[in-house]
């Protein structure tokens, strides 16, 4: 049972990722409106969307409050390291200038982890979440900063990053503040990745 659980789980992430694949036309063809929502989506959107998923925990989950926001931090962090970890590496060129740093996309990454910590903290709000990360997604197609396989490859490692941080009791960076019993901090460093 707890298989299909996780299994049923990442529906809501396969189907937000695809949408952003296979729905987005080239940035050519976006109408002046589309670029504006776009705009929107990539700049200050994409803060309060991250800063909605590192906050509402504090205002809305009692207790547990301060060690959810603190496992989206650190699924967060984790996501951006990696990514431009990744960009270094990759030297990929974006598809509307001379910079290579377009393999994945970053607001892609740092959104899908945002939506699948919070899903996984509030299910039912799982297809909002994936909602609002797969439009930042696609406002990154739209504006043609970056490939759709950036931006599909941003979206599977910020979900894989945050089922990762959701496997681990006591998280993968910020591991000596994170108690999920919430007894008290306490120190604790993690050795294994």
């Amino acid at each position: 049972m707890t298989y299909l659980r996780g299994r049923r789980s990442m529906l809501p992430a396969v189907a937000a990722l695809l949408s952003v694949s296979l729905l987005a036309p080239p940035a050519a063809r976006a109408d002046s409106n589309d670029r504006k929502v776009a705009s929107f989506a990539s700049g200050s959107g994409s803060i309060i969307f991250l800063a909605a998923g590192l906050a509402l925990p504090l205002l809305r989950d009692g207790d547990q409050g301060k060690n959810h926001s603190l496992r989206v931090a650190d699924s967060l962090g984790t996501t951006l390291i990696l990514t431009e970890g990744l960009k270094a590496l990759t030297k990929e060129k974006r598809p509307d200038s001379s910079e290579h740093n377009s393999f994945p996309s970053g607001h892609t990454s740092a959104a899908f982890a945002v939506a699948t910590m919070e899903s996984a903290f509030h299910p039912k709000e799982a297809p909002l979440w994936y909602l609002g990360a797969a439009t930042i997604g696609w406002s990154r197609l739209r504006l043609n900063r970056h490939h759709p396989q950036d931006v599909a490859f941003g979206a599977l490692l910020g979900f894989g990053v945050s089922r990762w941080e959701l496997s681990k009791a006591h998280g993968i960076i910020l591991t000596p503040y994170i108690d999920p019993e919430n007894r008290s901090m306490r120190l604790e460093f993690n050795r294994t990745f």
